[in-house]
């Protein structure tokens, strides 16, 4: 279980880094557009605001990050949860506000994570 918990975690901060990258750097670009159904002038627009967004991104992915390589699993455990609960409280308002897959691509694969790091 402990393997499992760590792995999701790892995928739930690397994910966020790639949430970095496409808001603070492609967000502009075609696949960037594509990936968040914007048009070049709503994305020209919103820029700064996605840049914003996708650094909040990197501080969830350096939080678990930090969590697991500096206290390990168990030892990082109220860190990881809070960083993991950020990720779920955000991801249910994205889905509520936004659209209904930010649930599944950002609220499911933290709170199963969440779940592992309580069971190992």
């Amino acid at each position: 279980m402990r393997i499992a918990a760590t792995i999701l975690i790892a995928l739930v901060a690397a994910l966020h880094l790639y949430f970095l990258v496409l808001e603070m750097f492609l967000w502009r670009t075609p696949f960037g557009r594509r990936t968040f159904g914007t048009t070049a002038e709503a994305a020209e627009s919103s820029a700064v605001l996605a840049a914003n967004q996708g650094l909040y991104n990197g501080f969830l992915a350096a939080g678990l990050i930090w969590a697991l390589l500096a206290y390990g699993l168990i030892g990082g455990r109220p860190i990881i949860t809070f960083f993991l609960a950020c990720i779920v409280v955000a991801g249910v308002y994205g889905a509520v506000t936004v659209n209904r897959r930010i649930l599944i691509v950002q609220a499911l694969p933290a709170a199963i994570a969440a779940a592992l790091l309580w069971l190992s």
